[in-house]
């Protein structure tokens, strides 16, 4: 259904069952998915695809150029998955040439009031970003990550598989798989030993993934720690995804606890 007020561009492609309601703005090069409902006064424009079973809520802005300065109009898309919710007021860019010049959003994820993701970051699937989340760009959050409210993330940071990051934290640095962070700066102050909980992770994995957490960042040395792990941690399949983490991209410094 089409509400009587909503602008459709007739170049847009929008598969059945799609609510678009009143005073809503969808441009030529959008598609959207069946079973996705835009509630009212939501915008959507620019090379944008959205998949099924999504929901808008009012006044969002989907698909407006990045704010960039060193766009200049460039070829660009935005992607997003299934199963999303965008509360009131979000605002979504599509990428630039120096990020490869596409935005990606997976699947399950809620966005809640006033959050923002900027050009060029890739948000995984089942992420949490609470009211006034601000994603500078090139960020990349993985799976099942939780980011607190007013929280800001600096440009090409790293955000890992369900870690947790506190309210109001500044995040200049990257967060470890399964990490909490927190902090005005944020710090490495754990583990998020209620998310790895919630993934259904075996009591003795969550302790062998404590062990490797206190070896790993005894010392400021944390990749050489990382040597010193014995063979049994080194090969448990969650330790190795905070050792690939670690070893991967550089752009941005590892978050480290405060006393190190």
């Amino acid at each position: 259904m089409i509400h009587k007020t909503a602008i459709v561009d007739v170049k847009a492609k929008i598969s059945e069952n799609v609510e678009i309601g009143p005073y809503c703005i969808i441009g030529p090069e959008v598609e959207i998915g069946s079973n996705t409902v835009l509630h009212s006064h939501v915008s959507i424009v620019g090379n944008t695809k959205i998949g099924e079973n999504n929901q808008i809520y009012p006044f969002s802005s989907i698909g407006t150029p990045p704010q960039d300065l060193k766009y200049k109009g460039e070829k660009n898309s935005l992607v997003i998955g299934n199963n999303n919710k965008f509360r009131e007021y979000v605002n979504i860019n599509p990428g630039t040439k120096q990020g490869g010049g596409i935005t990606r959003i997976g699947d399950n994820n809620l966005l809640m009031v006033y959050c923002h993701v900027a050009h060029d970051c890739f948000i995984s699937n089942n992420i949490v970003l609470a009211n006034n989340v601000q994603v500078g760009g090139h960020v990349t959050i993985q799976n099942n990550a939780i980011v607190g409210g007013s929280c800001a993330i600096h440009q090409f940071s790293r955000i890992g598989e369900s870690a947790m990051i506190g309210g109001m934290t500044g995040v200049l640095s990257d967060v470890i798989p399964f990490g909490l962070s927190m902090g005005n700066r944020n710090n490495l102050m754990g583990l998020n030993l209620i998310g790895l909980r919630r993934s259904k992770i075996s009591n003795e994995n969550i302790k062998k993934i404590q062990l490797a957490y206190r070896i790993i960042f005894k010392t400021a040395s944390f990749r050489d720690n990382i040597e010193s792990l014995n063979s049994d941690l080194k090969n448990n399949e969650f330790i190795k995804i905070i050792i690939s983490f670690i070893n991967s991209d550089k752009k941005r410094p590892i978050s480290l606890p405060p006393n190190i």
